[in-house]
């Protein structure tokens, strides 16, 4: 610790990120990447881009990224801001609309960054209990809050609410700031992006690093009335007018374009958790009704870190959350069907193994 910290660095508790192995000896089931590569048009455009031009600037709004999102939800260009990954955008989302005189709340299970970013820019915050079931309730939520902040399906329990939901939670609450994280939107759930252009209380936030495979270029969005956006774009332009690098601008423009593979994977994804999540439920272990890219789940009569240690130790990375309401569950992946087939067998022997003792 340096001297020279600040108070409010010294108190900070940041984000851990889950396990990155150097190595491929695992399957890698902890941090919801696609098991899936980007679309093939991704990769042609990729290696059709001449290197020579990274002498120059990218363009500072990711505009071709921001013609295609438009096009893809027939929304104005307007109404869409591309950054750095969705973690920037709701960083930079935390700084433009909240302070240290404003209030905002969240589930208290849910995106463990949303009390970091609130830390490090001294927002205060309440977390508002989910229910035994993990389902959300809006009643909950006092009226007096600036903000009100959710991913949408919920990470990590993966349930999703319906765009009627949080229609009536925007009307009702006009002078609330309506922040949806729609991360895992796409794999099984209706967006909320068409609300946007009829409510100026609501903002979307998305990620390319899940369905479309881009975890490694690092681009998110943020879907809003203008108004909202202008107040985003004055605070990037404060820290960084160039978040998006070339490629990842180009990157993202080819992976909204083919519409066709991105389909083909998500609903490929989508058939695999479902026979999975089946499959786990006969076995006897608790499953949501998730619809993301992950299973969280319950292993009985194992705690859930002994349950990561044991998947780790056959070779499968999963994460857990250790402590609090949720420390016996796991999150895991959703990889490939053989992937999958390895891991239901694992459980399959933990939960042997618990019962033969």
């Amino acid at each position: 610790m340096s001297r020279f910290w600040n108070e409010n660095t010294r108190r900070l508790v940041p984000y851990t990120a889950g396990e990155q192995p150097q190595n491929m000896e695992f399957i890698k089931l902890n941090t919801n990447e696609n098991p899936y590569p980007p679309s093939p048009l991704v990769i042609k455009r990729i290696k059709e881009y001449n290197p020579e031009l990274l002498r120059l600037y990218p363009n500072s709004e990711g505009a071709f990224i921001k013609k295609a999102v438009s096009e893809f939800y027939n929304i104005p260009q307007e109404s869409v801001f591309a950054g750095n990954g969705s973690d920037e955008i709701l960083a930079l989302l935390f700084k433009t609309f909240f302070d240290s005189g404003t209030k905002i709340g969240f589930p208290d299970v849910t995106y463990s960054f949303y009390p970091v970013y609130c830390a490090l820019y001294e927002i205060p915050y309440i977390q508002v209990p989910v229910k035994d079931d993990f389902s959300i309730d809006f009643a909950d939520y006092p009226e007096d809050l600036k903000g009100i902040v959710f991913a949408n399906p919920n990470a990590p329990t993966g349930l999703y609410l319906e765009p009627a939901v949080i229609e009536e939670l925007v009307k009702s609450r006009p002078n609330t700031l309506i922040v949806v994280d729609e991360a895992y939107i796409d794999f099984g759930g209706q967006s909320c992006v068409p609300l946007t252009q009829r409510y100026d209380n609501l903002l979307i936030v998305q990620t390319l690093s899940k369905s479309r495979a881009l975890a490694g270029q690092r681009i998110g969005l943020a879907i809003g009335c203008r108004e909202l956006l202008d107040g985003l774009v004055k605070v990037k332009d404060s820290f960084n007018s160039y978040p998006l690098d070339a490629i990842a601008q180009i990157a993202g423009q080819a992976a909204f374009e083919d519409r066709e593979y991105f389909d083909i994977t998500r609903k490929k994804i989508i058939n695999t958790r479902e026979r999975i999540k089946q499959r786990l439920v006969e076995m006897g272990a608790e499953v949501t009704d998730t619809k993301t890219n992950f299973l969280f789940v319950r292993i009985p009569g194992t705690p859930g870190p002994e349950a990561q240690k044991k998947l780790r130790d056959n070779g499968v990375l999963v994460r857990n959350f250790n402590g609090g309401r949720i420390s016996d569950w796991l999150r895991i992946t959703v990889g490939t069907d053989e992937d999958m087939d390895r891991v239901a067998d694992i459980i399959k022997r933990i939960m042997e193994e618990s019962a033969a003792v």
